[in-house]
């Protein structure tokens, strides 16, 4: 998936590594669970706040403006 590398990042993340999968600041990610537009998981009674990496891969394919083309998928030739 181009821009994101899933693979270096476990399968569940904390705030700080779904922010930097998702190449965003910090609270502008916070921003987004309050608002409730990210996917994301709390522990009950608890402010922690905890993403599934497949889950983030998704949402991201589904926004508006992902490129689906097939060559977004494959590494750009440099001369």
């Amino acid at each position: 998936m181009p821009g994101l590398e899933p693979e270096r990042f476990p399968p569940i993340l904390t705030t700080a590594m779904a922010a930097e999968l998702l190449h965003v600041h910090v609270e502008y990610l916070r921003r987004m669970v309050r608002e409730g537009r990210i996917p994301a998981h709390r522990f009950p009674g608890g402010r922690e706040i905890r993403f599934h990496r497949d889950e983030l891969i998704g949402w991201v394919r589904d926004q508006p403006g992902y490129n689906r083309s097939p060559s977004a998928e494959e590494p750009v030739a440099s001369d």
